[in-house]
């Protein structure tokens, strides 16, 4: 979008121009969206919805309609689709919500959500297994949840029972405190858990509100990307996964000045390791003023190595493991499946290890030639979106720390690019949840997650090179404009 068209745009929206269909259309799907996310946690428990044991008078409460899973996946389907047509039309469009009522709006709904029970995973069950284990005096990155089967906690786990914790130690200690409130009661542990992932949701819209300040427009867009976006509020609000907590240190980070941006990036990294990316925006912002990163750097470095030490190295263990996975849904699942024909199992881990990195620096490369400014949030979206298109382990939830960055960043093509990848890579994972998943919906497995997703998500990431390398060649031969006469 050029300037002159932004300028315009800016002047209809604030002169209150009436809305056209496409951006009612846009809209109302945003709206239907977020309302049916809402819809299939008031349902109860369902394909979509673990149960969750405890006294129904604690919350979180829902209806205990006990939805077929059919309905609840095809509910799951159209709230990913008109989220991702939604969402872009959104921010195509010329009209626009005030950015205010934007933020009240999706702020308000992810604290509706929180007291719904999490929908689209089972992934906060291990929260909550992860945290009895700390309070019984266990060490979840050494005994599984399958170690303490009697507990009613740790004994509902459904499908990653028997592995040890991967989240980082700050992570845990949010775990554990959730569950002292919780005690023996899987749903009011949640609840706990729900509680904070529910505030750090609105702490970090109210951030980036905060952060565009005097920009209407890039408030209304910060809005759209981050407060109510429906693809962010079907996976980080009701999903609760804990990416939204070191998405709200990251964005802090990058917010704040001087040590307390590092302690900041220490914590986020100390939830979520792949999170220290984010450390590369600020470490280039402030590259020509040695003592100020110093500081940042210093902060940072001693927050980690404090946090690390007191949780012991066996911590990255199984985040190590987890570096060498391939995850279904990604491009490179397919280049898993082609050498395993050639080579055998095994003998693709490394490769692909060393194809994610190349690729991940050259998208990265391309990214950073391109970006709108130097500053730190651009910085970090380049490199963010760089790995999560080449990283070989991914899941649509990852995403969120891309959306929080681009909301700090005025880059419309970028933020399409990410819209596109989120819902095609959403699509692949209905429902993340295969405890309740019907026979003969399978396919939605072998057919869609390993087939369609991969190649679809291969295609969006060629266009994305391709684009970078066009708006660069486009940049060197654009001639730089005359300054104004006196």
């Amino acid at each position: 979008m050029t300037r002159d068209a932004s300028i315009v745009d800016e002047r209809r929206s604030l002169a209150g121009d009436a809305p056209r269909g496409p951006d009612v259309a846009a809209f109302g799907a945003l709206a239907l969206s977020v309302a049916i996310t809402v819809s299939i946690g008031l349902l109860g428990p369902s394909a979509m919805v673990p149960g969750l044991p405890g006294p129904s008078w604690q919350p979180p409460y829902a209806l205990d309609a006990r939805p077929g899973p059919h309905l609840v996946i095809a509910m799951g389907l159209a709230a990913i689709v008109l989220g991702g047509l939604g969402l872009a039309g959104a921010l195509r469009s010329a009209w626009s919500p005030p950015a205010r009522l934007l933020l009240v709006a999706g702020c308000a709904t992810a604290g509706l959500i929180a007291f719904l029970p999490p929908s689209g995973s089972a992934d906060h069950l291990n929260y909550a297994a992860y945290g009895r284990l700390t309070v019984l005096g266990h060490d979840p990155y050494a005994v599984p949840p399958s170690a303490v089967p009697g507990d009613p906690v740790t004994g509902a786990v459904e499908e990653w029972a028997g592995v040890t914790s991967v989240y980082g130690p700050v992570a845990t200690a949010v775990h554990a405190l959730a569950s002292l409130v919780g005690g023996d009661s899987v749903r009011l542990t949640v609840f706990a858990m729900a509680a904070v992932n529910a505030a750090a949701f609105v702490g970090t819209a109210l951030l980036l509100h905060r952060f565009a300040a005097g920009d209407e427009r890039l408030r209304r867009r910060a809005a759209l990307l981050w407060a109510a976006n429906p693809l962010l509020l079907y996976h980080l609000a009701a999903g609760m996964h804990v990416d939204t907590l070191a998405i709200t240190c990251m964005v802090a980070a990058l917010v704040v000045r001087g040590a307390a941006s590092g302690v900041l990036l220490g914590v986020g990294i100390g939830i979520k390791l792949n999170a220290g990316l984010v450390a590369l925006g600020p470490a280039w912002e402030l590259r020509r003023s040695p003592g100020r990163l110093a500081v940042v750097a210093g902060t940072a470095t001693a927050t980690v190595l404090a946090i690390y030490a007191v949780a012991g190295p066996h911590v990255l263990d199984q985040v190590s493991a987890a570096s060498r996975r391939v995850s279904l849904a990604t491009p490179w699942h397919l280049v898993k499946t082609g050498l395993q024909e050639v080579f055998g199992p095994g003998a693709y881990s490394a490769w692909i290890q060393a194809g994610s990195l190349a690729l991940m620096v050259c998208l990265a490369w391309l990214l950073l030639r391109i970006m709108p400014s130097d500053r730190a949030p651009a910085v970090a979206a380049a490199v963010v979106v760089a790995w999560l298109f080449a990283a070989p382990y991914a899941l649509p939830w990852y995403d969120g720390l891309a959306f929080a960055l681009l909301a700090m960043v005025s880059w419309p093509a970028l933020e399409g690019f990410m819209v596109a990848r989120v819902t095609v890579l959403s699509l692949g994972y209905l429902p993340a949840r295969e405890a309740l998943r019907p026979e003969d919906l399978l396919w939605l497995k072998t057919l869609v997650r390993e087939r369609v997703v991969p190649w679809t998500l291969l295609a969006v990431t060629a266009a994305l090179a391709y684009w970078a390398v066009r708006s660069a060649r486009r940049a060197r031969r654009r001639p730089v404009s005359a300054a104004p006469r006196p």
